[in-house]
């Protein structure tokens, strides 16, 4: 068994025997799917021609059967060592061949039910050991519904991504989806023992206990609010919203339920190699999310009562929006244009603050230094006098 074997799907790892006479190696998936070519095995049969050619291979009933057995097979000799005494025998396993099973969710969907107990993926609540999708459905919370997840390029992003502000509060799990294969595997099972797959980081999410109450106070007090600041931000956005998932940020931006996640919009664009002209139609739309209880979002409110002209105000929303933008997980379309914006907004917040402090400093040891130089000269001119 190799790694790279994911690479190569054409691997000679299947020998196929008929009366114990060896017919071929090279089936290209007609014997045992392209995903599990790390497997080597024999397989003799006496039901086939000796003469069995490419086209037998492909149009046989008892090959179907065959390949339906040999696949059972391998999923119960895989199940046996993630259930082995021994937890680093499938630690092992999964390291090296972990994405040949995730390439499997996506090619192979009659065999979902198989693969899913396979699976493994690090977690809010399991940072540095991985964990499969049953374990999570065992701490799952009584009145939870979803298995939340959220894609990114590193445990650290996830773990440090505005999305899971609300979640962590509430202590519901959120699996983190780090390798690049793992939003698309996800996405072909669409959910787990009943319980769909949720991305935290999509539109209309839905974390339980509302309090409908409140949300519409607050979408009242903020409804012109938030048309004020789509205004401003105008195609940036499809849409301004009251946000259930944050709580220290002031703003968040999401994407549209089926539209790409900011975690796949950044592996298409790696993907496309300079032609982006089919990301703008496949991106989707983003929604602008603001938390109401944060104190920016509360001075912009009373900006926007107040004097919903000003520049300040206006430059500030601008400054929100590509903050947001980038701990969301994408990328600014000018990133010098938004460092412009920091170095002005640093340079207002500190304007003269040390300048004037080491002015007064500057005077006062001035004054003190003349002060002293009186008291020395005065004493030598006494004594001049005498």
């Amino acid at each position: 068994m190799g790694k790279d074997d994911i690479t190569n799907p054409k691997t000679k790892n299947i020998r196929l025997y008929v009366k114990r006479v060896f017919i071929s190696d090279d089936f290209d998936g007609e014997l045992f799917p392209r995903y599990l070519s790390f497997v080597k095995g024999v397989v003799d049969s006496n039901d086939l021609p000796l003469n069995v050619s490419r086209e037998i291979l492909q149009e046989s009933r008892i090959v179907r059967i065959m390949r339906k057995r040999l696949v059972r097979k391998t999923f119960d000799m895989i199940l046996g060592i993630s259930m082995s005494e021994n937890k680093g025998d499938y630690d092992t396993f999964w390291e090296n061949f972990g994405k040949h099973l995730k390439l499997g969710c996506i090619e192979d969907r009659e065999n979902h039910k198989r693969l899913a107990p396979l699976l493994r993926f690090f977690s809010s609540k399991s940072e540095d050991e991985m964990i499969s999708l049953d374990e999570y459905v065992e701490n799952m919370k009584p009145e939870q519904k979803d298995i939340y997840y959220i894609a990114a390029d590193s445990v650290s992003s996830a773990r440090n991504a505005p999305f899971l502000e609300r979640l962590l509060e509430k202590d519901l799990e959120v699996l983190y989806l780090v390798d690049p294969i793992d939003e698309v595997a996800i996405q072909s099972l669409k959910s787990y023992k009943e319980k769909n797959f949720v991305d935290i980081s999509k539109e209309d999410l839905d974390i339980g206990n509302k309090n409908e109450e409140k949300e519409k106070v607050t979408k009242e007090e903020f409804s012109k609010t938030c048309d004020w600041i789509k205004k401003r931000l105008g195609e940036k956005v499809a849409n301004v919203n009251i946000s259930n998932r944050l709580s220290s940020s002031p703003c968040v931006l999401v994407s549209g339920k089926f539209g790409w996640s900011a975690n796949m919009e950044r592996l298409m664009k790696a993907q496309t190699v300079g032609d982006t002209s089919t990301l703008e139609f496949m991106k989707g739309r983003r929604v602008f999310e603001i938390n109401p209880e944060h104190p920016i979002i509360r001075e912009l409110n009373a900006a926007f009562r107040s004097k919903p002209d000003d520049d300040d105000a206006l430059r500030a929303i601008d400054l929100l929006y590509d903050a947001a933008l980038v701990s969301s997980g994408y990328t600014p379309d000018n990133p010098a244009q938004l460092s412009g914006k920091i170095y002005e907004m640093m340079g207002m917040a500190i304007s003269g603050k040390w300048s004037a402090f080491d002015g007064k400093q500057s005077a006062s040891q001035t004054s003190q230094a003349e002060t002293l130089e009186a008291e020395l000269v005065e004493p030598v001119q006494a004594g001049g006098q005498k």
